[in-house]
């Protein structure tokens, strides 16, 4: 059989965070909160929270998220061709 070409290993991972996200967004968690469960309190604690990289990746994760609940989803059946 051959390899599974549709996705990296990248993108599978991407997925999963933007479901996790979304999942806790949509439980009423804060984005601050979900950071802290994807990345670890110590991480987010680094940085300030208001201008931190890490929330405006899990802005960008539950907004990608949302998208696939949407119907975005779909796109994830179609084969992705190699030139």
């Amino acid at each position: 059989m051959p390899p599974d070409t549709r996705m990296t290993r990248q993108q599978r991972g991407r997925l999963r965070l933007m479901l996790q996200a979304c999942d806790g967004r949509n439980r009423g968690a804060s984005y601050r909160a979900i950071a802290e469960a994807v990345f670890g309190t110590e991480r987010v604690a680094a940085d300030p929270w208001k201008t931190s990289p890490l929330r405006d990746r899990v802005i960008g994760l539950v907004e990608g998220g949302s998208g696939l609940i949407a119907g975005g989803y779909l796109r994830l059946f179609r084969h992705r061709r190699r030139p």
